[in-house]
């Protein structure tokens, strides 16, 4: 017996409920989460209420340099803001968490749900002329498995995808080797959109430079450090339901700005020489929301929030009471009103409070205590000497801190901060910030805290950081060498469990555990801002906070 998902009609009062309309900063409410209700239909300005007008060109500034536009192999966040303009999904998730059609026109889930099958729009091709068909979507799937692809997030996030079958042009079954809970909802990512088959054959490794989907935008050119410009494509017709105008965008180009210095990036928003610009430093939110030329729009990110991974495999970090008196030590309530001044929110778990299975139970429960930091400290043998810091067998007590290079959301500011709350403990924190992570990190594990963070959908995003057979670092560990059989059991439960108080009990386990062994210290919840001319209109964030750009029109 199959499970059918009928094929969906535009439902129009439903899509304008649902989407984010982003026209003024959006209120929070009352967990500092994003108020999706007052950000849904918003029209409070004079160029969201105006008729949509066709041409010109949207600048806008990006943060960092995305580290390539070939979806399957991008890790970084900032790319995603140039890959959604030039590549489509199979479906699409709502902020509400339902999955719509796309690229997919309907599905039948397999009673066992190890398998689904998607009917396909017949009337797409991608930029360079190719038919997208059931070819393609194997391809597709397929090309992230291989090994030779190199894929980043996209291979974890088709896990436990196993093999596609072609049943006929435009119909393609998918084969998993468990059922998943997060399969459909993931195949709405960026990271997992669908690329030309003949432009992955023909550009190798550099698909990625020559990027080809089926999107909205067609690429035209990437100057390295300095910007990447996409162009209308004009047979468009089949954008997904986040979003109102369905044929092709009105905007005839838009320019990234790679901008990663941040008064450059501000100054070029607030001056004119770009229309828009992301991640707004704290410290000028305040500014920007008094001047009358601009507008800000916000939304929590959702998935994983920026979070301090402790490395077990390095003594004496895999001692409990170790880890702990790091815990009681680090003042995160302190950095965070510090560095972002109230524009962040605390985070309290391995998830971010909008993410389903978020336990909300965990919020309030760990404070500083100095005190207790020394005395674990004390009972595990470290012992201060004239200098402050402690010692054990002749050996000092050090903490090796590795962030990354450029100084991404204030992490480098964070660094400096522990620096010196560790050190009222004994502890002597060497940071080491560099550009070069992977191989620091990745490569060869050599930190005692790194911190990271990752956009996501779904719950079962913990299995790549918690998980004991996740292998990131070294090919051996998971980021804090984190081994636990019973999360493990939690986890793969979680990922085919189909009662949904089932589940999210599940992840709440998950989650109460890393907290009690202080496998991570959670630092922030990543709020997405932009800043845009009030002549900006129409510009949308998907249910992961990336920004939408197909009716996003310019006022004259």
């Amino acid at each position: 017996m199959l499970q059918k998902r009928k094929k969906w009609k535009t439902v129009i009062a439903l899509t304008t409920a649902l989407i984010l309309v982003l026209s003024g900063c959006a209120g929070t409410n009352k967990t500092g989460s994003t108020n999706e209700e007052a950000q849904a239909g918003s029209s409070t300005n004079a160029a969201a209420a105006a008729e949509p007008l066709k041409g010109g060109e949207l600048s806008y500034a990006l943060a960092t340099s995305p580290d390539t536009l070939d979806p399957h192999r991008s890790g970084l966040a900032v790319a995603v803001r140039a890959i959604r303009t030039i590549h489509d999904s199979l479906v699409a998730q709502l902020p509400d968490g339902t999955i719509q059609p796309w690229l997919a026109t309907e599905w039948e889930i397999s009673e066992d749900g190890k398998s689904y099958t998607f009917k396909l729009r017949q009337d797409v091709k991608f930029h360079d002329g190719t038919p997208f068909n059931a070819e393609a979507v194997k391809y597709n799937y397929d090309r992230i498995l291989n090994p030779e692809t190199k894929a980043a997030n996209s291979a974890a996030l088709i896990r436990p995808y196993k093999s596609a079958e072609v049943i006929d042009e435009y119909t393609v079954r998918l084969n998993l080797e468990t059922p998943s809970n997060a399969f459909l909802g993931n195949l709405s990512q960026a990271l997992v959109s669908i690329v030309s088959p003949t432009a992955a054959q023909k550009y190798g490794d550099q698909l990625g430079k020559n990027p080809v989907g089926t999107g909205p935008f067609k690429f035209v050119s990437w100057e390295e450090n300095s910007q990447i410009t996409v162009e209308r494509n004009p047979d468009y017709k089949w954008a997904p339901p986040l979003v109102e105008n369905k044929e092709a965008p009105y905007l005839d180009k838009v320019t990234f700005k790679i901008a990663p210095e941040e008064a450059t990036r501000i100054g070029s928003v607030q001056s004119g020489q770009v229309l828009a610009g992301e991640t707004i430093p704290p410290q000028n939110i305040l500014a920007l929301e008094k001047d009358e030329k601009l507008q800000l729009f916000k939304s929590n990110t959702q998935g994983l929030p920026y979070t301090l991974f402790i490395n077990q495999d390095k003594a004496p970090w895999n001692e409990l009471k170790a880890r702990q008196a790091l815990q009681s030590a680090i003042d995160v309530d302190a950095i965070v009103k510090t560095l972002y001044l109230g524009t962040y929110d605390r985070a309290w778990s391995p998830l971010t409070p909008g993410t389903f299975g978020y336990d909300k139970s965990l919020e309030g429960g760990v404070k500083p205590d100095l005190d207790k930091a020394n005395a674990l400290l004390d009972e595990l043998g470290y012992v201060k000497g004239s200098d402050g810091f402690r010692e054990k067998d002749g050996k000092k007590l050090t903490l090796h801190y590795v962030d990354g290079s450029p100084n991404r959301e204030k992490r480098n500011d964070i660094a400096a901060i522990i620096q010196q709350q560790l050190k009222q403990i004994g502890v002597a924190v060497e940071v080491e910030i560099t550009k070069d992570v992977r191989t620091i990190v990745y490569e060869n594990g050599d930190y005692d805290i790194y911190g990271n963070s990752q956009v996501n959908s779904d719950p079962e995003a913990l299995r790549a950081f918690y998980h004991s057979d996740s292998v990131s670092v070294g090919g051996k560990q998971n980021l804090s060498a984190y081994k636990n059989a019973e999360v493990d059991s939690w986890i793969d439960q979680g990922l085919i469990e189909k009662d949904s108080a089932k589940r999210q009990e599940l992840y709440a386990n998950v989650q109460k555990a890393i907290i009690e062994q202080v496998v991570i210290i959670p630092i922030y919840v990543f709020p997405y801002t932009i800043a845009a001319s009030k002549t900006v209109s129409g510009i949308k964030f998907d249910s992961l906070a990336y920004p939408l750009f197909n009716d996003v029109f310019i006022q004259k």
